[in-house]
């Protein structure tokens, strides 16, 4: 067999096929990067294999169609293949001349494994972030005329796999930046726990002067649908140019690309698995929107604005050993003894209706007084105040300890539980921390725009903003 037949012989392997499925594909000759036809029963599909993991399900063949898209086609006996041609996957990023701009700010991008900007590797099949300065700016070509942006990876991780640890970690990467001339930060992350991030540092950064912006992409750039790019973009604006200082999520508002919204860090949430616009403030109103054309508009007037950085620092001090209980019908109270036994020193409950747990609880949360282990609880419907003084099963929690965490998120609750028993662990301060708001994270009153505004409704922004606030000269979102 000549050289050449034994590499595409080779190219053609059904790289991550396994059982009967690889030997099928074995044996009709065909693998990765075979143009073929697929027919199973009337439904007709045509594309090129793609590789697969070796862990996925067996049976399966996976086709890049025409569209863009990747799909999955379960292979049965009857189902038939035939291959039209072979086309090797290849990706090459174009050349660019990467040059710093005199008058753009300088704006560093922290990767922490969350991909916002990405490349389709075809030799593997694989989305591979687009990090290097060439990689990024060929991804992302608008992004030479916003700032001047330079990315560096400080580790790689799922964001199911972010500890409180790296909170601190990602602190102090983003101090060093500040301390180098960094106008603002960006930090890429994984979307899961982005909100928990976001919170966390928003209390380790004391006297912040400037942007940190944290940004993720809910689809990869291989599907034509990513709202990857325009994120980055808008993220890059923010950080460079906003007159802002606070730590902020930014992500798509909407299902189309025509803008993002600015999410405090202690408010946001993300709230669907899969949709672009994925994240939302709870229980307020954003600070304020980004459109496609990197248009920025606070709504808020308790916006933090730009200072002197020389005043910021960081206070890095954590305790990990705090627990989340989802308090539900049935619920065992051996849940909270079980964490009293691992030593653990905090609890954020999240509670029922105002926030309440049942009688049965009871002597647990004793345990937990006696051993002055502090609790916040929380509520379970995310909108609205916990209130322990209405009904006798609240009043009985208070007097076993428990606290009100009025109407701060479960993840916020948390991540400040964490920051706060890094300062103390007198329990009593801990209840004064924890119910004093530092960072945004309680609100002094619910609004009814911070329920109703965007959540899901997209008639155009526009004109949904001016329902909602139809003087807009005279009274913008002022709170």
């Amino acid at each position: 067999m000549s050289t050449t037949k034994k590499n595409k012989a080779k190219q053609k392997e059904p790289i991550g096929y396994r059982g009967e499925l690889r030997k099928r594909l074995e044996k009709e000759g065909v693998g990765v990067w075979s143009e073929v036809v697929v027919k199973k029963g009337d439904a007709i599909y045509e594309g090129v294999i793609l590789p697969r993991s070796d862990h996925t399900a067996e049976g399966y063949l996976v086709l890049k169609v025409d569209t863009g898209y990747n799909i999955g086609v379960k292979i049965t006996p009857e189902t038939t293949i035939k291959e039209q041609g072979y086309k090797e996957g290849h990706y090459k990023l174009p050349d660019v001349n990467i040059r710093f701009k005199e008058g753009l700010p300088n704006v560093t991008l922290l990767g922490t494994g969350g991909t916002v900007a990405s490349r389709l590797d075809y030799r593997t099949g694989a989305v591979l972030p687009a990090f290097t300065p060439e990689e990024l700016f060929s991804a992302v070509p608008e992004l030479m005329d916003i700032c001047n942006l330079t990315p560096k990876k400080i580790y790689s991780l799922l964001s199911e796999n972010f500890q409180p640890e790296y909170w601190v970690k990602t602190a102090e990467a983003v101090m060093k930046e500040f301390e180098s001339g960094a106008d603002g930060v960006i930090i890429g992350h994984g979307t899961d726990t982005m909100s928990f991030t976001a919170s966390a540092l928003s209390f380790i950064f004391q006297d912040l002067a400037a942007p940190i912006v944290l940004v993720g992409s809910q689809r990869s750039s291989d599907r034509p649908s990513s709202d990857g790019p325009l994120n980055i973009i808008n993220a890059s604006t923010i950080a460079g140019k906003a007159d802002l200082a606070e730590v902020v999520v930014c992500m798509h508002g909407g299902t189309s690309d025509s803008y993002n919204l600015i999410h405090r860090g202690t408010r946001v949430r993300k709230m669907h698995s899969s949709r672009r616009d994925a994240f939302r403030t709870l229980s307020d109103i954003p600070l304020g929107i980004i459109d496609a054309n990197q248009k920025i508009t606070f709504f808020k007037k308790d916006v933090k604005r730009r200072g002197d950085i020389a005043d910021t620092w960081i206070n890095t001090k954590i305790d990990p050993k705090v627990a989340i209980l989802y308090f539900y019908p049935g619920m065992n109270p051996d849940m909270l003894h079980s964490v009293i036994d691992n030593g653990y020193h905090g609890v954020i409950f999240i509670g029922t209706g105002l926030g309440h747990v049942n009688t049965a609880m009871y002597p647990a949360l004793e345990r937990a007084q006696e051993e002055e282990i502090p609790i916040c609880i929380v509520v379970e419907p995310l909108f609205g105040f916990t209130n322990l003084r209405v009904y006798e099963t609240g009043r009985d929690m208070l007097a076993r300890g428990v606290f009100e965490g009025a109407n701060m998120l479960p993840g916020t609750a948390y991540a400040k539980m964490i920051w706060t028993l890094g300062q103390t662990r007198d329990i009593k301060e801990v209840k004064r921390i924890m119910t004093t708001n530092i960072a945004g994270e309680i609100t002094t009153r619910e609004l009814n725009k911070g329920y109703l505004l965007m959540q899901g409704i997209e008639p155009g922004i526009d004109e949904m903003l001016k329902l909602i606030d139809p003087h807009p000269r005279e009274h913008r979102w002022g709170i």
